[in-house]
């Protein structure tokens, strides 16, 4: 038997307008009561992740034309999007989008099948998007329950983060490779791709862009940590992939030198231990994925310094999953599951309401993205 569903509740959208405006707002929606197979969750703990930014402001100018306006239910943001990103965000012009991939709380009501009651009052995560909302209608077989005893926010960053820097060392060993090079590398999810590749044994090469965070990782146990600004970086890059021989790279940045830099790097790592002379380069193939985009400029590298084995790539956490299979990415979610408050603990600096996301100072605290400044909703909290 279903149970008693809440009639409606709040849920933040972006909205692109024609005229380049971007807007934030909170909208009262309708909850349905569950099918057979569905669950409504209560959310009470929602991350902000880089790429939740990415949906809420898109290419908008937040720093320089952010504006607030209302309280509580009423609150509103918006932001202009530069004419020139206009054309990227045309997909969307004129909807309203539901925002949030992932997060956790309790299951409030359940649809008739045997697998939906069995969530009934428990606390699971899901993912799945419009997380940011007072509730959410989830398919069973996408929420995950939480260990006993643990509380939705220690559960609700258990998808995009873990599964990526799972996904990071699945794919290393899909293809053939036996260490991994990650940027940004002092980011919640840098420190779980620490935290795994030590567990099981496989060399990694961490790039940071700050001494500070450099260490940070080191004082993680992290054993190879470069940093961008040293004018020593490159050589301290070429040692590290000389020392672990990684050849292939997951890359947060997405534009400017770096991920060239990386493949230069590796070219030359190769190089320092080859016997013979090729100029067409070493026949090992170096990859690097760009999976983020923390730098908007474009992609740049060198031909000349990468040999003619390389290749430069999207990576995504989703089309990832779907490619290996269900029983495959199951398997990387009860790891996660087992090892929620160890290998995959996330740390939040604050916790905020869905009325506080559309505050001003808030809005700029989690849009820097700064090394350990992660903000958790909590859509629970009064408004």
């Amino acid at each position: 038997m279903t149970t008693a569903t809440p009639q409606r509740g709040l849920q933040l959208r972006s909205l692109m307008q024609p005229d380049g405006t971007l807007e934030l707002a909170l909208h009262s929606v309708e909850i349905a009561p569950p099918k057979p197979d569905e669950v409504v969750v209560r959310v009470e703990a929602a991350p902000i992740n880089p790429s939740d930014i990415g949906l809420l402001f898109g290419a908008a100018d937040v720093e320089g034309t952010l504006a607030t306006s209302g309280s509580g239910a009423q609150a509103k943001a918006s932001a202009r999007v530069p004419e020139r990103a206009l054309r990227a965000m045309a997909a969307r012009m004129g909807q309203a989008l539901p925002c949030g991939n992932e997060g956790a709380g309790t299951v409030v009501a359940a649809g008739s099948s045997p697998a939906a009651q069995a969530l009934l009052g428990k606390t699971v995560a899901t993912l799945g998007g419009a997380m940011y909302a007072q509730y959410r209608t989830a398919k069973d077989d996408q929420c995950l329950v939480l260990p006993p005893g643990t509380r939705a926010a220690d559960g609700a960053s258990c998808f995009v983060n873990p599964l990526t820097a799972l996904g990071m060392v699945e794919t290393m060993r899909r293809e053939g490779h036996h260490a991994l090079v990650h940027t940004a590398a002092a980011s919640n999810l840098g420190q779980m791709l620490n935290r795994i590749c030590r567990q099981d044994g496989v060399p990694l090469v961490n790039i940071v862009r700050k001494p500070e965070q450099a260490r940070l990782l080191r004082e993680a146990g992290a054993q190879h940590v470069c940093d961008s600004s040293a004018p020593s970086f490159m050589s301290d890059l070429t040692q590290a992939l000389v020392a672990t021989g990684a050849t292939i790279a997951f890359d947060a940045t997405g534009g400017g030198k770096l991920a060239g830099q990386i493949l230069a790097c590796m070219e030359a790592a190769l190089l320092s231990q080859a016997r013979e002379y090729s100029r067409y380069g070493t026949t090992t193939h170096k990859q690097v994925y760009l999976y983020g985009g923390l730098d908007p400029s474009p992609t740049e590298f060198s031909r000349g310094s990468i040999g003619m084995a390389w290749s430069i790539g999207g990576w995504l956490l989703t089309p990832f999953l779907q490619r290996i299979g269900p029983h495959a990415a199951q398997r990387l979610r009860q790891r996660v599951a087992a090892e929620l408050k160890t290998t995959f603990a996330s740390h939040y600096s604050r916790e905020i309401s869905l009325a506080e996301a559309l505050q001003r100072d808030v809005i700029l605290g989690y849009c820097k993205r700064a090394t350990g400044e992660k903000f958790l909703i909590n859509p629970a909290r009064g408004l």
